[in-house]
């Protein structure tokens, strides 16, 4: 399916279900068609979670695990801690990815583990 933006090419292309259309999507158009309106409607409730990650040294790789995830087995490492903090953040994802796909809550606490946002943001770590 191609998402269009209006007149201007395809902005990206998805994958949709009766179950996008039931979460609020409006369908208009050819059925291979989605036609999304930024700024005249709302497409999705979105939040922001930022969830913190232990990174540890382990003899000679780097061990890194999501406290409020672990439950979810939001663990892995690397040689590197940039490449474990790469892993975790995939990690992370996924596991965030499946719990909406089942419909099970994100965690959003303890509030010293995970902060939620309603609206969209960047984290950067320097």
């Amino acid at each position: 399916m191609v998402v269009r933006g209006g007149p201007d090419p395809p902005l990206c292309k998805i994958r949709w279900s009766l179950s996008s259309i039931d979460q609020g999507l409006r369908f208009d158009g050819p059925p291979d068609t989605l036609t999304l309106k930024a700024g005249t409607s709302t497409v999705m409730n979105m939040k922001t979670y930022t969830f913190k990650v232990v990174v540890e040294p382990d003899a000679d790789r780097w061990h890194a695990y999501c406290p409020a995830l672990q439950q979810y087995g939001a663990s892995t490492w690397g040689y590197t801690r940039e490449e474990v903090l790469k892993h975790i953040n995939e990690v992370v994802q996924m596991i965030s990815d499946e719990l909406r796909e089942d419909g099970i809550a994100i965690p959003d606490g303890p509030k010293d583990e995970v902060e939620v946002f309603s609206d969209e943001r960047v984290a950067v770590t320097v």
